[in-house]
């Protein structure tokens, strides 16, 4: 009788019975690891495994994840006070043309992001991760806090929504580095086998952030009059992005280059390293283009929905369902807690299950769930309205969880950051960063307050074609990097595994 793994792929031949731990392994890691072997002419060594041990691979992580939170509160609560940024900056406009001018100088700050990912990018394959990443921090926070000085239109006229205009360029060039950078350290210090869970504490990061700036957005509400907010009140979250920023500069400062970029640079491709910019972008594009367009549909998928929720909900919510400022951004601020909550529990099951079936089962669920979750947000009430936020928060944490582990894994060590640069910035500069205004504009034009709807339904679609194609990553090694691990004993183990492997190979020698 033929033997076969537990995924119901046949057995090596003319071996009776396969080891525990290569029944266990996953079909994608085995074959990897065969091949890589193969290609070692022997079983792995020591040297051959990068091992993280727990100390470094936590601060790692936690710097990371915190460096992050900053990072994103600063951005985000700009999309909680475009309403009275509106009202601000563009006060001689009727309130609907106030909210679209908003949401337009926030779209502003994507239409930079891919020249920020050009920059930053190659720079971040050149210098290290470490340094490019303290440089987007200070320049996040700088224009930030700058917000909060600019004086209204009314006290310095047309000044006020240029000079906005710029701050917010700064805020998308920094952010432009910021992402693809801090997933791509983050996935490069990970163990092979825990990558999921690791990187989603990135995303964990983002949504505490967000979740921050929108209980501090939510008390000043509550707190002070409308007039109040109006005059001063909307400032103070601005401000707050200075002594965060030195918070999260002091934590990404004490972080050390990750183990991938330095084995890259003390081994191998520094042809590639040295190379000009303009070389290098065109080895991407030419090698490596199937992949660009795999990150753009993730990407595509998860910031469509990361954006309806966290940027267009709570306007949407005041200004086209004429609730309350007080319950739109409380409802959105259980939003973002529910996905803190879920988040790393799904990084944990895309470790397991996988990457492609995490994505499109949320995929398709969202093509169903979509207008469902709307019908609930327009009624009246609590529960329901609760109801459809949380069903969309569930499925954003779903495409979240997976991405700062899925998208690095799709491009090798030596381009990895660049690429990223291109293809994340890319498509959230066209899908993710346009969708408050576009989505408002669409809601203003038809009449139809399931419009977004309608267009979260797009993303699915075109999400659930991207997983069609997608490579299963889960548990394997990084494209270009030896296999990580997170302690003496899982190299151990490896090892033994990799005995085991190489002698099973059915081209391998069949004695020790």
């Amino acid at each position: 009788m033929s033997d076969a793994t537990s995924d119901g792929s046949p057995g090596p031949p003319g071996n009776t019975r396969l080891p525990e731990s290569v029944v266990e392994m996953p079909r994608q890691v085995r074959e990897e690891l065969t091949r890589r072997l193969r290609r070692n002419e022997g079983a792995f060594r020591e040297d051959d495994i990068q091992v993280v041990e727990g100390p470094l691979l936590r601060r790692a992580v936690g710097a990371s994840a915190l460096g992050n939170c900053m990072e994103w509160f600063d951005f985000g609560i700009y999309s909680y006070l475009a309403a009275v940024v509106g009202k601000v900056f563009f006060p001689s406009a009727s309130p609907t043309a106030q909210l679209i001018s908003s949401f337009a100088t926030f779209a502003a700050a994507f239409v930079v992001r891919p020249l920020g990912g050009l920059v930053f990018g190659p720079l971040g394959d050149r210098v290290g991760r470490q340094k490019v990443l303290a440089t987007t921090m200070i320049m996040m926070a700088a224009g930030t806090f700058s917000i909060g000085l600019i004086p209204g239109f009314t006290t310095i006229g047309v000044a006020a929504p240029v000079l906005l205009l710029i701050a917010r360029m700064v805020q998308g060039f920094s952010t432009g580095g910021e992402y693809g950078g801090a997933s791509t350290f983050v996935s490069e210090y990970a163990p092979d086998r825990r990558r999921g869970f690791l990187s989603s504490w990135l995303d964990f990061g983002t949504f505490v952030g967000y979740a921050l700036g929108s209980a501090l957005v939510t008390v000043l509400n509550l707190a002070l009059s409308d007039a109040a907010m109006l005059s001063w009140g909307w400032r103070v979250p601005f401000l707050v992005a200075g002594p965060l920023g030195a918070i999260g500069l002091y934590m990404r400062l004490r972080l050390e280059e990750s183990p991938a970029f330095r084995q890259q640079l003390d081994e191998h491709e520094k042809s590639i390293a040295q190379a000009s910019v303009g070389g290098e972008f065109k080895d991407i594009i030419g090698r490596h283009w199937r992949e660009l367009l795999l990150c753009m549909g993730i990407v595509l998928l998860y910031n469509v929905t990361n954006y309806m929720v966290t940027g267009f909900m709570p306007t949407y919510l005041t200004e086209d369902l004429h609730r309350s400022a007080a319950f739109a951004d409380l409802l959105v601020l259980v939003g973002m807690l529910w996905i803190v909550l879920l988040i790393t529990f799904v990084g944990r099951l895309s470790d397991r299950v996988g990457r492609r079936p995490v994505y499109g089962v949320s995929a398709a669920a969202m093509i169903v769930l979509a207008v469902p979750s709307f019908l609930m947000l327009t009624s009246g009430g609590t529960w329901l309205p609760l109801s459809g936020m949380l069903t969309l928060a569930t499925l954003l944490a779903c495409f979240a969880a997976p991405s700062a582990a899925t998208l690095p894994a799709l491009f090798p060590t030596a381009v990895r950051y660049a690429a990223m640069g291109i293809g994340f910035n890319v498509a959230v500069s066209a899908f993710g960063g346009t969708t408050p205004l576009v989505t408002e504009a669409l809601v203003s034009v038809t009449g139809d307050d399931l419009a977004p709807a309608y267009y979260l339904m797009l993303a699915g679609a075109i999400g659930l074609i991207t997983v069609r194609f997608l490579p299963e990553t889960a548990q394997m090694p990084l494209n270009g990097s030896r296999p990580m691990v997170g302690s003496r004993q899982e190299e151990q183990e490896l090892i033994s595994t990799s005995r085991e492997l190489y002698l099973l190979s059915a081209d391998g020698p069949r004695a020790v």
